[in-house]
């Protein structure tokens, strides 16, 4: 998939897939850093970790990476910058599965009163905000898959177009969907998924063995208002 139709792809389905984004040798070498982590200082939880690009910096330099930044830039431009890192993995002792839902929420640093954002929660000790609606629209997330998903290791499924309605009020989501045509996005390991927040997407828990790794990470094109603070900030001599 070139460029192009990644662009196409996000503009009218919401997301996009490409193939073959990381070697295996980069995929290798990402499985070791994460089984460095120390558990017990990162956020983590049965099945993920939550503050990845804090406590990984081979993440950090994933993130700020030309392979990872020529994707996110095709849809954000060359000011996005990630915001986010989470590592999630199903596992059989920790196999989940995701209702029907918009990512609608973005981790700050501290509470600040801002018109328009809230109401506010915390996440593995992570302050976490619902931003007004422009914020999520200068917003993407890439999932990096380390391993093989396919429908019967809980690939995630997403309503194409469905980021185009705006933030659906929650009582009505299941209505939505089962008036809509569902994809199941299979990625082959160590390719990529571009998606928009607002994408109605969700999981089935693993039907096999093994791991089904993501690196999910999210980038944002635009600064927060009054001295809000995105609760992670890559510094600038990281950036490339």
């Amino acid at each position: 998939m070139n460029i192009e139709r990644i662009q196409s792809g996000i503009e009218t389905n919401g997301f996009a897939i490409r193939e073959r984004v990381l070697s295996q040798e980069t995929v290798d070498a990402l499985v070791e850093a994460l089984g460095r982590i120390n558990l017990n200082e990162s956020a983590s939880k049965r099945g993920g970790i939550r503050n990845l690009l804090e406590v990984s910096p081979e993440i950090r330099e994933l993130a700020c990476s030309p392979t990872v930044r020529v994707l996110v830039e095709s849809v954000l431009g060359p000011g996005a910058f990630p915001v986010r890192g989470i590592l999630f993995d199903k596992v059989a002792e920790s196999n989940w599965k995701v209702p029907w839902h918009q990512d609608v929420t973005i981790a700050v640093q501290k509470r600040i009163e801002v018109e328009g954002f809230g109401p506010w929660t915390m996440k593995a000790n992570v302050l976490h905000v619902q931003p007004p609606t422009s914020v999520l629209e200068q917003m993407i997330s890439i999932r990096l898959h380390l391993d093989n998903c396919r429908e019967d290791n809980g690939a995630l499924r997403v309503i194409p177009g469905s980021h185009l309605k705006d933030r659906i009020p929650e009582r009505e989501i299941s209505s939505v969907c089962a008036n809509a045509h569902e994809h199941i996005c299979i990625v082959k390991q160590g390719g990529a998924l571009l998606m928009r927040p607002l994408l109605l997407h969700a999981s089935s828990s693993s039907r096999l063995p093994g791991h089904r790794r993501v690196i999910h990470l999210d980038f944002a094109a635009v600064q927060l208002p009054c001295g809000m603070r995105w609760a992670f900030e890559v510094p600038p001599t990281e950036m490339r």
